[in-house]
């Protein structure tokens, strides 16, 4: 376990609206038209041991929306190297047809509409054809992206953050980092596998990073984040806790956050970005709170569907 305290000069830009410091209105959910487009590769960069960051370009991202940091788009890789990908088809804002097709949700790392490029960092692992593409994809692959669909804003009027997250929520986090106000406390836990996968998280904020390496074992199976939220003292006043990960490991502290330390609706979430055994989980269905969570099993066990 290593902690390191991030406080640059400067901080990436958003295209966030954010409510005023004050503002009764906590967290905002909005809906965005659906749209295929096609994209193409216009640079891979390697950003840590196991990341890569994609940047997509083309004309079809003149009218795309992102304005919350977990803002994510399905995308439809091609099934076959140099390959067009096979795209959904949307009828009156909906997606019919076409379910076969494969597609992995990632988020909104960053996207600039002056030049119309859009960055996608992914996990690479080779169980699950999205990891598969991650570490081999080139210029000039062809990427079909569908979404974002809607967003879950939290608006910047909270008096603290804590985040607890695996690497798959590490782009999430490093955007929603960058725009939060100057000075805010925010208490960041990741877990990954080793030093090799630590990011710098730049900030203006007042961000306290503690790195949480679980070494040789598996994803998804160690209890480290839940343990840090569990032991952390929450700040007085009214703060919010963001925890993403694999599902069945955090979905505890969904209940331990919401009935033992009493936060309200509006103070937490805890979303599955993928869950173990399982390929193209659907984080959706994880916002219950049922007292056993049962275990799914896949024949393709794509290890981090929305990095």
């Amino acid at each position: 376990m290593t902690s390191t305290t991030s406080r640059p000069d400067t901080t990436e830009q958003d295209t966030a609206p954010q409510a005023p410091v004050g503002s009764v209105e906590q967290v905002t959910l909005l809906t965005h038209p659906l749209r295929p487009r096609l994209l193409t590769v216009s640079a891979v960069e390697q950003i840590a041991a196991r990341m890569v960051r994609v940047r997509l370009t083309g004309e079809d991202l003149e009218d795309f929306v992102t304005v919350a940091p977990e803002d994510h788009v399905k995308l439809f890789l091609p099934t076959e190297a140099g390959g067009t990908p096979e795209m959904p088809q949307v009828v009156d804002d909906r997606w019919v047809g076409g379910r076969h097709l494969t597609s992995r949700d990632y988020t909104v790392r960053s996207f600039d509409r002056g030049a119309r490029t859009l960055d996608i960092d992914l996990v690479v692992h080779e169980h699950g054809i999205a990891g598969r593409w991650a570490g081999r994809a080139q210029v000039g692959d062809r990427v079909g992206v569908l979404g974002p669909r809607g967003s879950f804003l939290v608006n910047d009027v909270f008096d603290w953050y804590v985040f607890a997250i695996d690497e798959t929520a590490l782009p999430a986090a490093a955007r929603w980092l960058s725009t939060l106000r100057p000075e805010v406390p925010v208490t960041v836990f990741v877990e990954v596998q080793d030093e090799g996968d630590v990011l710098p998280l730049a900030s203006v904020a007042d961000v306290e990073v503690t790195w949480l390496f679980r070494e040789d074992r598996a994803p998804g199976t160690t209890s480290l984040l839940a343990d840090a939220v569990r032991g952390t003292e929450l700040p007085p006043g009214n703060g919010f806790v963001w925890v993403a990960g694999e599902s069945l490991s955090i979905k505890p502290l969904r209940r331990y956050l919401k009935n033992e330390v009493g936060l309200g609706r509006d103070n937490f979430d805890v979303d599955g970005y993928w869950r173990k055994g399982v390929a193209d989980h659907d984080h959706h269905g994880d916002d219950t709170d049922e007292s056993e969570a049962v275990p799914v099993a896949s024949s393709e066990a794509d290890g981090t569907p929305r990095d």
